[in-house]
């Protein structure tokens, strides 16, 4: 039998073992909802006021059961949907009308290009003012290059910035334009010029996009149409264009033309290299409006005359010189860069070395650091009294 004071000795045991943990509970609770009353204003503070409709409000409105539509509250946000829609349909109008003109300006040079080329690529799209299709298959042209840069009248905001440029520069007018870049096979022009005729309306353009026509001079030329200027590197180039191919023929349809804007024959890049070609390939490029008209099949029978020029021996010589010494200009640049970049890579070096000694020598004691520098000291007195002495 336990006797009450053994029973009183067991009560005592078991509260020092198992404490009350109603007063920990009680902190926790407390804890806890003094965070959620903090969170619950932060976020009173942050949620703006339920919206509270006028009891005044007599517009349209649309109720649904509980729901109810009034479209007065929504004006700024029926804009900006208006406006959307219309920039998504004039895009859309805009695409349509791009492809529309460019596919119809190719299906009425299909008969052409058929009869020229034995493969002829279906139009292709760069975006949406941007096209090009490649024929090959050919004697003397090894291949051609159709590409149209049309006006961006899917992008209204382009389209509006043209307009306000127009507005500024009166010279400035943009237009439909293609162009025709045959490569010409090897030997089909036996001698190295840059030639073209431009439309007058066209000069400036067209000496601001060919870095090529800039070997050239422009001039006036009795047996060509009064509304086309010749960029000819010697007068003998033209000369010889006139009387040894079928430049005349084709120049009377070209002027006819309400579309042309330039016909060049070339053996020099459009846009300047940065180093010296190994080869360059001649190109003959026509350049026209996307118009009605159609490309004259004369122009084949003139790129199969090219190689019926014949230049005086003077000419030659000072075609082949202009090169020679574009050739050297170009060597110079190249070298000159090279040099530059190799000096950029030493300096990054020295760089480089000078850091790690400049952490080699922070790592060392306050003792050999000085040493250091004392060393240092007395090498660059010796190199200046050496120099003293050489002078």
């Amino acid at each position: 039998m336990l006797s009450l004071s053994d029973l009183n000795g067991a009560r005592i045991k078991t509260r020092r073992q198992f404490p009350d943990t109603s007063q920990e509970i009680t902190r926790c609770l407390l804890s806890l909802w003094t965070t959620m009353n903090a969170l619950t204003q932060a976020l009173t503070h942050i949620t703006p006021p339920p919206f509270v409709a006028p009891s005044e409000y007599d517009g349209l409105e649309y109720r649904w059961r509980f729901i109810a539509f009034r479209p007065a509250y929504f004006e700024k946000e029926a804009y900006l949907l208006l406006a959307l829609g219309g920039f998504i349909l004039v895009s859309i109008i805009g695409i349509s009308y791009n492809k529309r003109k460019a596919s119809s300006w190719i299906a009425k040079q299909t008969p052409l290009l058929t009869s020229q080329f034995s493969t002829t690529s279906p139009l292709t799209w760069d975006g949406h003012s941007d096209a090009f299709t490649f024929s090959t298959g050919r004697r003397v042209v090894s291949a051609l290059h159709t590409t149209f840069a049309l006006r961006p009248r899917h992008d209204p905001f382009q389209a509006l910035f043209q307009l306000g440029r127009g507005l500024v520069d009166v010279q400035y007018a943009p237009k439909d334009v293609v162009e025709l870049d045959l490569t010409l096979a090897e030997g089909a022009v036996p001698n190295d010029f840059v030639w073209a005729v431009v439309n007058k309306r066209e000069l400036r353009v067209v000496k601001d996009d060919r870095w090529d026509l800039t070997f050239t001079k422009t001039t006036d030329h009795p047996a060509l149409p009064s509304n086309i200027s010749v960029m000819s590197e010697f007068a003998d180039v033209t000369e010889a264009l006139l009387k040894s191919t079928s430049l005349p023929v084709l120049l009377k349809e070209l002027s006819s033309m309400d579309g042309f804007r330039s016909l060049s024959v070339t053996d020099q890049p459009r846009v300047r290299p940065d180093a010296v070609a190994s080869s360059s390939k001649k190109h003959v490029v026509l350049s026209l409006y996307v118009s009605s008209s159609a490309v004259p099949a004369t122009l084949f029978s003139f790129i199969d005359s090219l190689s019926k020029i014949t230049l005086r021996p003077e000419t030659k010589n000072k075609l082949r010189k202009s090169r020679e010494d574009l050739e050297k200009i170009l060597k110079q640049e190249a070298e000159r860069e090279e040099k530059e970049k190799k000096e950029e890579v030493n300096e990054d070096k020295r760089a480089e070395k000078r850091r790690k000694e400049e952490e080699r020598i922070g790592k060392l004691s306050a003792t050999e650091q000085q040493k250091y520098l004392d060393r240092e000291r007395k090498r660059n007195l010796r190199k200046s009294q050496g120099r003293t002495v050489r002078k």
